[in-house]
This record gives C-alpha cells, sequence and structure tokens, in this order.
C-alpha cells in the first residue's frame, strides 16, 4: 500500500480519524465542531492521504482509541507509530509520555526532570503542542504546573485536555487534586 491513507470511525466523543502509512500510525484526528471541519483538517494536514479499509495496525489503534474515548482502559504499546520527520526530542517525549498509566497525569517538568534534561521544559510542552499521535501518546496526560489542563496539539480537535482526564477518572500526581483541576474554585465577585 503506497502512499497514506486514513478512515473515519466513531467513538463516545464524535467521529474521529486515524491516518497511517507503510510504517504505521502517522496521526490521529479527534472531533471538531462539524465533521466538515474535522475533514478538513485532515486534508490539510494530510492532502495526500486517501480514505481506505484500514490495515491491522490501524484497526488496532481504532479499537484501543474507542475503548479509552468510552471510559476504558486502552494498551497502546503494539502499536506502531512512523516517527519518521518526527524531531528525535519529541520522539524520546512520546515515547516516555505512552509509559504515562492509565488515569495519572504528569507535568511538563516532572517529564523534562525524567528525560535527564530539566531545563528543557519548554521543549516538552513544544513537542506535545505538535503530538500527532493524540490519544496513543496520551498528551492529555501532561498537564502545565500546578495541575492545570490546558488545550491539546491541533489534533485534538474541541476536545480539551480536561474532557479527555475525566473520561479517564485521572487522578493528578502534583498536589493539586483532579477536582480543584475540573472543578476550579470561583473568583471572588467584585463590587460593582
Amino acid at each position: 500500500m503506497p502512499g497514506r491513507a486514513y478512515t473515519f470511525f466513531e467513538t463516545a466523543i464524535g467521529r474521529c480519524a486515524v491516518i497511517w502509512g507503510e510504517a504505521g500510525i502517522v496521526g490521529v484526528q479527534l472531533p471538531e465542531a462539524r465533521e466538515i471541519d474535522t475533514r478538513r483538517r485532515l486534508f490539510y494536514l494530510y492532502p495526500e492521504a486517501r480514505e481506505t479499509r484500514p490495515t491491522p495496525n490501524a484497526e488496532a489503534a481504532i479499537e484501543g482509541i474507542v475503548v479509552l474515548l468510552r471510559g476504558g482502559t486502552a494498551d497502546f504499546a503494539d502499536i506502531m507509530l512512523d516517527m519518521g520527520g518526527v524531531p528525535v526530542f519529541d520522539q524520546r517525549v512520546y515515547r516516555l509520555v505512552q509509559r504515562i498509566p492509565h488515569g495519572e497525569t504528569r507535568t511538563y517538568n516532572e517529564v523534562a526532570a525524567k528525560l535527564g534534561t530539566p531545563s528543557a521544559v519548554r521543549s516538552v510542552a513544544h513537542a506535545l503542542v505538535h503530538n500527532p499521535f493524540v490519544v496513543i501518546v496520551p498528551c492529555h496526560r501532561v498537564l502545565e504546573t500546578g495541575g492545570y489542563a490546558d488545550r491539546m496539539s491541533s489534533h485534538g480537535g474541541l476536545i480539551s485536555k480536561r474532557r479527555l482526564l475525566s473520561i479517564e477518572g485521572a487522578v493528578s500526581s502534583s498536589s493539586k487534586t483532579l477536582l480543584d483541576v475540573l472543578l476550579p474554585i470561583a473568583p471572588p465577585r467584585l463590587p460593582g
């Protein structure tokens, strides 16, 4: 099968897509506001890809994504990822983040320290913002210091880290509890 291919599939959060090539999965696209927007983003990122039936590797990735987005536990360890063209540092980040257990979180600082590069926090954040393998490489499990759940990579569509973490029933590894992250205290009302 020359070139890249993709397929759309139903999940508990909407229609997602997986994109693959001969060497493995090259990307996952979570839903945008409308399916047409999801398709536009996919075509923008992978203009050469053609819609077709998934390979066994892509099918295994789809099954895992469906299970995880339904609140179950999925193991993506055997999914082949095509990291050709991905910077070496980003590959190291992705491999480490793949080992964060379901339902747990880490901070960008913790990931940088675990990589042996504690001053590379911004590089870790940059790698995760550009993560094409969302959910398979669970960038949603990496939060800012303090446990703040911000927006995911461009492949994350409109889905936030917060929503994925709530689906997983995540427990923050920071001093802040997940309830503090998911249900922040309202700011005090100012007179006036």
